[in-house]
């Protein structure tokens, strides 16, 4: 089941959305599709770029993964900012080619005005169209599935990423200096601070051997993602790198576009983001899990929404408990909010009515309808990785994804028939690492002033879902955005294990009893299932 600067926000929000929520398991790659029909229509899509475009190459640890182009022209009162983006990704094996185009007007201060964004996972458009004016945006959202409308109040007037090294030509270069400016992300529809940082000038290497040019050192921090960017004076960006492994850099655009033709990537995004714990002990099957001490570390856990933590000294430590053990609490006066429809979560939609109203035909009780619904989400969607602004209406007419999509159906489906429902982000455990996963949580009235919330997991087909669920954040894309600063940092140690009676725990370095020890069965990657039984090994590297 989502967001980082080395490609311009317009990329590289969904870009990162996908590494924090790759959440996707083996499955038939989208290669052929999406690749012979960017391959057709590249020409014609790219001919409106002209001689004085900034072309870029995008890299992920140093193998090319897509590009980007981008050109600014003179308008009346303003100008019009252009930017389109290619980007094949490896998850678990699997391959996507996503397509990313951005059209903004905005003013002579390159404050925001009009723009126009369109995601293509090689599934379908979603395109978000939005008009700013006296502090309210107004949304337009198009899908195959239809036209959703909405508005936002800004409380100050946002500019875009893609013309900040324009902006700070205009404004001079100058060492020392530093800004703060309001960024608007039209994948996210977040608008949010960027702190930026002018350093000294000096040479920079581009995409070529023996290019280099002199350019600004640029820190910039936005979300809690602090990434370095080379800006000449006349606002080109150059070169740009993150913390992930991301970097983008000035090529010629024959050199650029070679991407089109270039064999599939072998770096796997998904894999290369998983936490393999430390500790003696080790899991082999997450649902034997009765209870689990973890000590997370190397990571700011400020702003999360995790349950059970305890800070330390070096971090915290959180106490993870099978739900399926776990009673209900004080009824939750809020549960009601987690019943309307939401941009992406329509539950409102005919289509999505009708669909909940026949998953649980002759099913009683919320439990058991919740249940159901899991049931039905799991069978009904073809596991694919999935590039995209998921929406649960598109969903429904794809049914393909990953488990931002399994989720995001989950919910639309659960408030259709009055279960209230609410997105998790976070962490779930399979083949001895942690990746980066999405999951419902689900209310459940008891009676009596009691109820709770039950994760659950479409995906996995778990209901309840086990124990090995760390959940980090909760909401939309806007607030998955938290756990960005994490990936690549956060540590974690197993200290404590409870398992299932029934269940023999390996620990390692235990010398072995008498008796040959039982054989415990590998839950081995499936080709039609997204982690029914957890992803490919994390490669052993990872583990030393």
């Amino acid at each position: 089941m989502t967001f980082i600067r080395p490609i311009p926000r317009a990329i590289t929000r969904p870009f990162s959305v996908l590494i924090v929520a790759g959440w996707v398991a083996s499955m038939a790659a989208l290669l052929d599709r999406a690749y012979l029909r960017a391959s057709a229509n590249l020409a014609t899509d790219l001919a409106r770029y002209g001689s004085d475009a900034q072309w870029q190459g995008v890299y992920y640890r140093g193998e090319k993964i897509g590009f980007t182009v981008r050109q600014t022209l003179v308008r009346d009162r303003g100008y019009e900012l252009q930017e389109e983006g290619r980007l094949r990704m490896s998850l678990l094996g699997a391959t996507t080619w996503t397509r990313v185009r951005t059209v903004a007007q905005v003013d002579e201060e390159f404050r925001l005005q009009r723009f126009e964004f369109s995601l293509d996972p090689g599934t379908g458009a979603t395109e978000i169209r939005g008009d700013i004016r006296d502090g309210l945006l107004r949304l337009t959202v198009v899908t195959a599935g239809g036209t959703r409308t909405d508005q936002l109040e800004l409380a100050e007037a946002p500019v875009l990423a893609t013309s900040i090294g324009r902006r700070l030509a205009s404004a001079g270069l100058q060492p020392g200096a530093v800004h703060r400016w309001m960024v608007f992300d039209p994948s996210t529809l977040r608008n949010a601070p960027l702190v930026v940082r002018v350093g000294e000038r000096g040479l920079v290497r581009t995409g070529t051997a023996r290019s280099r040019l002199p350019a600004f050192r640029v820190e910039m921090e936005f979300a809690g993602l602090r990434v370095t960017s080379w800006i000449t004076d006349t606002g080109e960006v150059v070169r740009e790198e993150s913390p992930l492994g991301l970097v983008t850099v000035r090529e010629p655009p024959e050199l650029a576009r070679a991407l089109a033709v270039t064999p599939r990537a072998h770096a796997d995004l998904l894999a290369d983001t998983a936490v393999v714990p430390r500790g003696r002990e080790r899991i082999s099957e997450a649902r034997d899990v009765r209870r689990v001490r973890l000590a997370l570390s190397g990571a700011d856990l400020s702003g999360l929404e995790i349950d059970g933590l305890t800070p330390t000294a070096t971090g915290a430590v959180v106490d993870l408990r099978d739900p399926r053990f776990l009673g209900a609490g004080p009824a939750d006066p809020a549960a009601a909010s987690y019943l309307a429809a939401e941009r992406f979560v329509e539950s409102d939609d005919p289509a999505i009515r009708e669909e909940a109203e026949r998953a649980v035909a002759n099913v009683v009780g919320d439990r058991a309808r919740a249940e159901r619904l899991v049931r039905h989400v799991h069978d009904l969607l073809e596991k694919r990785p999935t590039v995209s602004l998921p929406s649960a209406r598109e969903v429904l007419r794809t049914r393909t994804g990953d488990c931002n999509e399994h989720t995001v159906l989950y919910v639309a489906l659960a408030r259709a028939i009055g279960i209230p429902a609410r997105t998790a982000v976070g962490l779930a455990f399979t083949r001895g690492a942690f990746y980066y996963h999405a999951w419902p949580e689900v209310y459940l009235d008891e009676g009596g002033g009691r109820g709770r919330w039950l994760p659950v997991d479409p995906t996995f087909n778990q209901f309840p879902a086990d124990a090995m669920h760390l959940r980090l954040a909760r909401g939309g894309l806007e607030q998955q955005a938290a756990i960005l600063p994490l990936i690549g940092r956060l540590q974690i140690a197993i200290l404590d294990v409870e398992l299932d009676p029934n269940v023999k725990q390996v620990i390692v370095g235990q010398q072995p009893d008498a008796a040959a020890p039982p054989v415990i069965a590998l839950p081995q990657p499936s080709s039609a299932r997204c982690w029914d039984n957890g992803p490919p090994a994390v490669r052993e590297d990872r583990r030393r």
